[in-house]
């Protein structure tokens, strides 16, 4: 036997040890969410699957109780929301999230949680891979490519698709992560935990397809974009608050600078200020840089405060892995 298909079976006894669970956030995915619990159930048997129903107004709830998925609601509209009640709600060692429009590979589940376990990492992303075009529409990767290569520029590059619903968590990275957005920036949000905590994740290469005949995207390119697009820059003034300020008040400055250079060379050839107002303006945008500046340097030692804080949450977690790792030392 080769040292591959001894890894392969030790992985697959490691997953198999674990306590797992798919949740399913869903809203309106009658058409879908049977073919989603089927597909997860058989990819992994040991696996419970929940759905959590979020007001949907078809058969979603029906379909997926016959697909034998245990079905749960929450009334609060959003995927963000859906996501924090299933995080406070379910007990597990290893949790799958998944979207409900069954576009994500299920077979690749066990690959990426043997993924998770033997590098006793955090969080894998499934890096979505379409050849159709109906699977993925060129709106969505061009914003999807934009919005990655800016959380690359802010806050490191770890990830080629930051907006796939599809990933393996840890346990601890799932009760130790305060979810704060309530819709699809969620997938962001998680993105930006792990990368401002410098949690170790990967990604995996996985298929990506089309909905399925009569199942809707509830995703719009432009809305959710710019919502998307807010929430980036809202956790780079919470997670990088000096050099946020801090750009706003050099900014400011080089204004400032930039209106009193032709009110001082007056000043200093003829002896008067011509333009007082102005002269107010430029002092005023002045102060507002310092204040700025100041700012930033204050709420940078609040951020380190909630950084610690979290650290603290997540390493009260035991780490994936980790039983195995004291069975073998036994």
């Amino acid at each position: 036997m080769t040292d591959a298909m001894v890894g392969a079976q030790h992985a697959e006894r490691d997953v198999a040890r674990q306590r797992l669970a798919v949740l399913v956030p869903c809203f309106n995915e009658e058409a879908a969410i049977a073919q989603v619990v089927k597909d997860f159930r058989a990819a992994l048997p040991q696996a419970t699957v929940y759905v959590y129903d979020n007001n949907s107004t078809d058969g979603t709830v029906e379909a997926a109780r016959a697909a034998g998925a245990v079905v749960r609601r929450e009334r609060h509209q959003g995927k963000g929301n859906v996501v924090r009640r299933m995080f406070s709600d379910i007990e597990a060692d290893v949790y799958v999230l998944v979207d409900g429009d069954a576009t994500y590979h299920a077979s690749s589940a066990p690959a990426m949680i043997a993924r998770l376990l033997e590098d006793q990492l955090d969080m894998v992303v499934a890096a979505r891979v379409h050849d159709d075009a109906a699977a993925y529409r060129a709106g969505h990767v061009t914003g999807n490519r934009l919005l990655t290569g800016f959380v690359d520029t802010v806050f490191g590059a770890a990830f080629s698709d930051i907006l796939s619903g599809y990933r393996v968590f840890s346990r601890r990275f799932v009760k130790s992560f305060p979810v704060l957005s309530g819709g699809f920036e969620i997938e962001t949000e998680l993105t930006v935990h792990a990368l401002e905590l410098e949690l170790p994740v990967a990604e995996i290469p996985t298929p990506y397809y089309a909905r399925l005949e009569g199942s809707e995207s509830k995703l719009s390119t432009w809305g959710d974009g710019f919502r998307i697009l807010n929430t980036i820059l809202r956790l780079y003034r919470s997670e990088r608050p000096m050099a946020f300020f801090t750009s706003i008040g050099i900014a400011l400055g080089a204004i400032s600078i930039g209106l009193a250079i032709p009110i001082v060379i007056t000043f200093v050839e003829y002896g008067v200020v011509p333009r007082l107002p102005t002269a107010i303006l430029a002092m005023g945008l002045m102060l507002a840089a310092y204040v700025s500046i100041a700012a930033g340097l204050i709420l940078d030692t609040v951020t380190r405060g909630r950084r610690e804080v979290k650290l603290l949450a997540y390493l009260e977690q035991r780490a994936p892995g980790e039983d195995r790792d004291r069975r073998e030392r036994g």
